[in-house]
C-alpha cells in the first residue's frame, strides 16, 4: 500500500522526533545511516517533507533537519499524503488501476475494510506516538 519512499519518510520523521529532546539538527547522512536508507533517496524525501511542512531544515555549518513540537503532534497521515498522495488509501490491494465495486479484483471485498482501518490508524496516530515507543525501547526502526 505505501511506497518504499513513504516508508523511508516515516522512518526519517520518527528518527527526527526521537532525538528532538537533544535540540540538535540531523544531517542527511546521519538520517540515512540510522534508517538504513540510500543517502540520495533520503535527501530527496527530506526536501519533500520540508516543502510539506512535516519537518524543518536550516542551511549552513550548523544546519540540518529537525522537527518542532507542533510538527511532532501532527498525524502520520500527513507524511503519507505528502509523499504518496491522498489516493494511496483508495488503491487496489493488487495494484490494479481499474479495480472498483463493479469491477473488483480478487482481494477487493476483503481489502476495503483493511485499507479503511489502516487509514483510520494513520489519522489517529501522531508522530510523537511512534517515536515515544522507539525511545522507550518498545519499538524499533531498523531490523
Amino acid at each position: 500500500m505505501l511506497s518504499i519512499t513513504c516508508k523511508a519518510s516515516i522512518k526519517a520523521v520518527i528518527y527526527l522526533g526521537s532525538r528532538a529532546h537533544l535540540n540538535t539538527k540531523a544531517s542527511i547522512k546521519e538520517i540515512s545511516e540510522f534508517t538504513n536508507e540510500n543517502e540520495h533517496t533520503v535527501g530527496k524525501l527530506l526536501q519533500k517533507l520540508v516543502k510539506g511542512s512535516i519537518i524543518n531544515s536550516t542551511k549552513g555549518p550548523n544546519g540540518g533537519f529537525f522537527i518542532t513540537e507542533e510538527q511532532r503532534n501532527q498525524p502520520v497521515i500527513n507524511i503519507i499524503q505528502t509523499i504518496d498522495g491522498k489516493e494511496v488509501f483508495n488503491q487496489c490491494g493488487l495494484g490494479l488501476s481499474k479495480c472498483s465495486d463493479s469491477h473488483p479484483c480478487p482481494f477487493h471485498k476483503d481489502f476495503m475494510p483493511i485499507r479503511g482501518m489502516f487509514k483510520q490508524m494513520c489519522v489517529e496516530k501522531r508522530i510523537c506516538d511512534l517515536y515515544e515507543n522507539v525511545n522507550s525501547g518498545l519499538s524499533y526502526l531498523v531490523g
